[in-house]
């Protein structure tokens, strides 16, 4: 039986480390700007809905930023700065972010009207994290409260993208530990991906399956063969137009739903990591669990996207908050 003062220590040591893990976490909290920025939230979402009604497929676009932000250096908006003249490549502008990320803009006019009406005071990361919110709800998901309280880094560098963000060439093995290093689940992993459902792809992203196939001369066998012939109509063999387009899902390309599921089970997953899923018992079962059920689907998503959104982040006196995302404060 353990005695008393074994059990005194041992219940001191429980509430130290139960205070410091809440501690770690009330750095972000929901309605972090409720004193300092009542309406931050009612801005971002305003100037996001302007963006989507212009062009649906700018709600892909933000949430694949903020995705493409959290992955390298943690969700501190990294990926928003541009690279200057005196440094190294910043993140977007290296091959996984350029041409194919987008919605730069609409984070940078979301910052001109909260400096204007709270100066200083809204971080870029978070805008990112509120964007993404939005364009998930907006285009057909669901509302979830986002935590708030990051500050933004002051580095960003090219190099880094490509240990950090999974490639469109990865397998099921690869996906896992890419996604396990951020500390999700395999289950979580499937889920994210789910992000395809929506918006468009660069053909250079996968025209190897349509024409060269490891090294084949021939298409991905796993691949549908009416889809890979539709697929090679709009991204001819040998094209040098680095802007031709393909929708991620074709029946529903702006909506947030689980037709990208339902493509994967049907052998039409765009990127070979897409159609990898199937190939692993565990993965395959989350497929089609998913496409069989789109409210549950989600909600883990939505639970999914707030888990990313605390990776690495900056808060309390690290880090500053950016009076333009693109530049770091002078």
């Amino acid at each position: 039986m353990m005695s008393s003062k074994k059990l005194t220590q041992v219940c001191v040591t429980f509430w130290v480390v139960l205070l410091f893990c809440q501690g770690v976490q009330s750095h972000l909290e929901v309605g972090f700007y409720r004193n300092s920025c009542r309406r931050a939230e009612t801005i971002v979402r305003g100037v996001v809905r302007k963006a989507i009604h212009r062009d649906r497929g700018a709600a892909a676009g933000l949430i694949r930023l903020h995705f493409h932000d959290c992955f390298v250096r943690g969700c501190e908006g990294s990926v928003l700065l541009d690279s200057t003249s005196s440094s190294k490549k910043a993140e977007k502008d290296s091959r996984a972010n350029n041409p194919s990320l987008r919605g730069f803009e609409i984070i940078d006019a979301a910052k001109t009207r909260l400096e204007a009406k709270c100066r200083g005071v809204v971080s870029c990361a978070d805008i990112l994290a509120f964007a993404a919110r939005d364009s998930f709800d907006l285009s057909g998901g669901i509302y979830y409260d986002v935590l708030a309280g990051r500050r933004d880094g002051r580095v960003s560098l090219e190099n880094e993208t490509y240990s950090n963000l999974p490639p469109p060439t990865f397998n099921v093995y690869n996906l896992t530990r890419r996604f396990s290093e951020k500390g999700f689940t395999q289950e979580e992993m499937v889920t994210l991906s789910g992000a395809h459902t929506i918006g468009n792809s660069h053909c250079t992203s996968f025209t190897d399956r349509l024409y060269n196939f490891s090294g084949t001369n021939s298409p991905d066998p796993s691949l549908d063969p009416k889809y890979a012939a539709s697929l090679r109509k709009s991204c001819p063999k040998g094209s040098k137009d680095l802007n031709l387009e393909v929708p991620m899902e074709a029946r529903t390309p702006n909506i947030s739903d689980v037709n990208y599921y339902k493509d994967i089970l049907a052998h039409r997953g765009l990127f070979s990591s897409d159609q990898a899923l199937l190939t692993n018992p565990a993965t395959a079962r989350e497929v089609k669990s998913n496409a069989m059920s789109s409210s549950g689907w989600k909600k883990k998503f939505a639970a999914a996207m707030v888990k990313m959104g605390q990776i690495e982040v900056l808060t309390g006196k690290t880090g500053e908050i950016r009076a333009n995302c693109r530049v770091v404060n002078s």
